[in-house]
């Protein structure tokens, strides 16, 4: 199911209604769902590779912590941090300054960046590990049976 924009962000605290968190694609809602967002987005950075390793680490070390408690919600917001730490990362090692277009809105030529590349590789690696963890896959599963 479709991540649900049309939820009051500023008034729910998912941790006290997961029933109404949806999965949705990708990163939807990573910057919305509270208090998740609060609690990670702190940690979140990719600028040179040792800031993402302990980004990274910080992030899957809350994962696992979600996960010794069962909140797939904090632990899906986990996944979606650390995706786009990589997702992010790789932007700006493809485009000076991460902006992707010109301003005439065409694809501007890649110019790599081997430092950010690097970043995007650390969070890359944190990211599978959480999206092909058995657990995650079994209360996501669950999640979106019960909710969807």
């Amino acid at each position: 199911m479709a991540f649900n924009y049309d939820l009051d962000f500023d008034n729910i605290n998912f941790r006290e209604k997961p029933e109404l968190y949806r999965v949705g694609r990708g990163e939807q809602g990573v910057l919305l769902v509270e208090p998740y967002k609060s609690e990670i987005l702190p940690y979140w950075r990719f600028k040179t590779p040792d800031m993402a390793k302990e980004s990274s680490e910080k992030i899957y070390e809350l994962y696992l912590d979600y996960k010794k408690v069962n909140d797939f919600v904090g632990m899906d917001m986990a996944r979606k941090f650390l995706q786009m730490g990589y997702t992010r990362a790789r932007r700006y090692a493809n485009y000076k300054g991460g902006r992707k277009y010109d301003e005439n809105g065409e694809v501007k030529e890649r110019d790599i960046d081997p430092v950010k590349a690097e970043s995007a590789s650390i969070f890359e690696k944190k990211w599978i590990l959480v999206r092909e963890d058995e657990d995650y896959l079994k209360l996501k599963k669950e999640h979106q049976k019960k909710y969807g």
